[in-house]
This record gives structure tokens, C-alpha cells and sequence, in this order.
């Protein structure tokens, strides 16, 4: 009898087991195994290609399209950017898409220039000339220079166009640096790191930076090693469902330098071309949060040798408290570029020459707008041109 009332009881508790053991399994799914505690500089002393897994065990890694991603993998709804796009970053945006997203920065700078020069090279114009270009963000040391240099090149020759001259000290400081970002290395893949404070775009300066190299052919894994705000794995899964390229992620609070470590793991083990590292957007000011990015660093250096770039995500609309930020970044990872993003939303891109002349940081991309295909490598001729291009003194 209690063998009949045993299996009765078994029998009828069946479908309520078999939906906890598919909830179990599911939520194991969505949420990977708990990291494996490291100490300090634990993933940095792994010997590399030692042990590699496709699959780490520490993170999830979601994987939304093929990992040769072509124009033919991209969903329907991004086709129409797609050729765009696969001209690659050297093509930039055309000169008329480049001046119609920096009209505002036009209007400001541009306009009042012109319009004072007309008035001509009078003292007090001078003096005019510099107030405009500090409140354009310019900043005041090279503010001070460009007009310093324009007056002594007025009194040399009278009658000089200032409009032109004012466009060539422009030029001069903005110089020859190469902008191209180094994503070539033939022991693994060539790692991005992305740095930047809350808000600026960061994360999405990296997936838009993903969808043209995924467009290009190129296969691409982005680390979500941003475990402190909660939706940036999220974030990051959005752009790689358009994209085509890899992410791994950690739980939330794993330890960054593991998961970045993680991903330059599953980066070997599939060959892929890029990893870009995405961290957790800090305060400069925070000594601990910064030595943490240092760590991740360290441990990615340690593993495969120098990274190949480390780029700083800045918000063109913060003007000069840009540049505090970067002075202290710099510091703490020594950056190999800039990013500014937003630069389509700000009245004064002045803060290009002013990054460029006091930081001697190349700004090597720039955001000029919230569309996919708007992140775009930084032409200084183009730059100018859209600026003052058609402006008459």
C-alpha cells in the first residue's frame, strides 16, 4: 500500500518537477556561472594559449549572428548603410553630411568669425577674435597662441586674407598625426580598450564601432567588462545582435580584469580579429575606480604584450571639463587616442583644437550623430572645411 501511495505521488508531481528543472536550466542560461575568485592579478599569470576554451566557464557569451559577419549577414533593416560602411573608416562622411552635422558648431565659430573679420584686424577686433574662440572652447592657451601668431603674420603682410589665415593656424594645430586606429597583429587579436566617464557614449561609440568592422569582414568580441552598471552587458548585447560580433559578459560585480581577460580568451579561440574591452564608465577623480582600469590593463598586457589601442570616449558638448578628465585618464593608461562623441550636439568645436594642442592626443574618431553609421574617422580638412569652408570675410 505504501508503495501504491509512494508512486502515486511521484506520478502526480512529475509536471510540477519537470517545470523546476526547466526553470533551473533556463536560468542558468541567462545568467552563466558565478565567476571563479582570482586573486589580484590572478587571469594575468595564465600562460597564453594555455587551457583555452571556446567557451569560458567564468562568463556568459551570447553570440547574435555568423562571425564573419558580411553586408549578406546584416539584418534587412541596416542594408541600407551597409555600403557606406564598408568603404571603411578612412572614407569618413562626405564633406556635405559632415558640414550639415556641424552646423551648430558652424554657426557659433564660423559665422561670428567671419562676420567680425570683415570688419578688419583692428585692435580691439583681436581681442574679439579671442573672446570668440575661448567661448568656443578653444582654451585660452591656444586661444592665445593662434592670435598671437595671426597678428604678427597681419603685420608682415597687409592685406592678408584672415579668413584663410585663421583656417591655416587651425590646421597647423590639429597637424599630421596618424589617426588610423592599429587593429593589425598577427599573434592573436588586436585589442580596443575603451575607457571614458559615465554618459559620455561610451558603449555606444563601441558598438557602432563593432557594426563597421563586423561590415567590413572583420570578426569582432566585445568584453562587457563594465560589471558595475547593470545594463551595459544589455547594452552591449543590443549592438552585437546588429552587428554580428561575440560578448562576453560577467555577472554583475565580477571582477573586470577577469571578464576582459575572459574575452581575450574566447578571442583566441576563435580567431577572431578584434577585441574591443568595454569598462566601466569612472569618475577621474575616484583613485580606486581608476586603479581598477589600470588592472585591466596590466592583465591584458601581461597576457599578449602592449595593447594596441586605448582609447578615451569623450562628450564634445562637456567643453573643458573634457579635458580635466583626460589629463587624468591619460595618467592612469596612457591613451593612444580620442574619441569625441556628440560633437554634432555642441555650439563649440573648439574643444577639437583643444584636446589636440594640450593634450597631443590625436582625436582619431568623432560622433556626429545617434544613427548606427555615425561614428566617423576625424578628417582635420574636412573638419575645417565645415566649419569655415564657404564662409565669406
Amino acid at each position: 500500500m505504501k508503495s501504491f501511495v509512494l508512486v502515486a505521488l511521484v506520478v502526480a508531481c512529475a509536471p510540477l518537477l519537470a517545470v523546476l528543472v526547466r526553470r533551473l536550466v533556463r536560468g542558468r542560461r541567462a545568467v552563466g556561472p558565478a565567476p571563479a575568485p582570482t586573486p589580484a592579478e590572478g587571469p594575468g599569470k595564465a600562460t597564453p594559449g594555455a587551457g583555452v576554451s571556446p567557451e569560458p566557464q567564468s562568463v556568459l557569451e551570447v553570440r547574435a549572428f555568423p562571425a564573419e559577419a558580411t553586408a549578406e549577414d546584416v539584418p534587412v533593416e541596416a542594408k541600407g548603410e551597409v555600403e557606406e560602411s564598408l568603404a571603411g573608416p578612412a572614407a569618413g562622411p562626405s564633406p556635405a553630411r559632415l558640414r550639415d552635422r556641424l552646423a551648430r558648431s558652424r554657426e557659433s565659430l564660423g559665422s561670428r568669425i567671419a562676420a567680425l573679420l570683415r570688419r578688419g584686424p583692428v585692435e580691439s577686433s583681436w581681442e574679439e577674435l579671442e573672446e570668440i574662440l575661448i567661448q568656443a572652447d578653444v582654451g585660452v592657451e591656444t586661444t592665445v597662441r593662434m592670435v598671437e601668431d595671426m597678428r604678427e603674420k597681419a603685420g608682415r603682410r597687409p592685406g592678408e586674407d584672415l579668413l584663410g589665415m585663421l583656417k591655416q593656424e587651425v590646421r597647423d594645430i590639429l597637424g599630421d598625426a596618424d589617426r588610423g586606429l592599429c587593429l593589425r597583429r598577427e599573434d592573436g587579436p588586436a585589442i580596443v580598450l575603451v575607457t571614458g566617464v559615465n554618459g559620455t557614449g561610451k558603449t555606444t561609440t563601441i558598438g557602432k564601432l563593432a557594426l563597421n568592422l563586423t561590415r567590413r569582414g572583420k570578426h569582432v568580441v566585445l568584453a562587457a567588462a563594465d560589471t558595475f552598471r547593470a545594463a551595459a552587458s544589455d547594452q552591449l548585447m543590443l549592438w552585437a545582435e546588429c552587428s554580428g560580433a561575440h560578448v562576453v559578459a560577467g555577472l554583475p560585480g565580477a571582477d573586470p580584469a577577469a571578464v576582459a581577460f575572459d574575452g581575450l580568451q574566447a578571442a583566441r579561440a576563435r580567431g577572431a580579429d578584434v577585441l574591443i574591452v568595454d569598462t566601466a564608465g569612472r569618475l577621474h577623480t575616484k583613485s580606486n575606480l581608476m586603479e581598477e582600469l589600470r588592472k585591466i590593463k596590466r592583465v591584458l598586457e601581461r597576457d599578449r604584450g602592449p595593447i594596441e589601442e586605448t582609447l578615451l570616449v569623450m562628450d564634445a558638448t562637456t567643453g573643458q571639463n573634457g579635458l580635466v578628465q583626460a589629463r587624468q585618464f591619460g595618467e592612469a593608461v596612457s591613451l593612444s587616442g580620442l574619441v569625441l562623441a556628440k560633437l554634432d550636439g555642441t555650439a563649440r568645436g573648439g574643444i577639437v583644437l583643444a584636446v589636440q594642442s594640450e593634450l597631443g592626443v590625436p582625436v582619431k574618431l568623432v560622433g556626429i550623430g545617434e544613427g548606427p553609421e555615425d561614428l566617423a574617422p576625424f578628417d582635420p580638412d574636412a573638419f575645417v572645411e565645415a566649419l569655415f569652408g564657404d564662409l565669406e570675410p
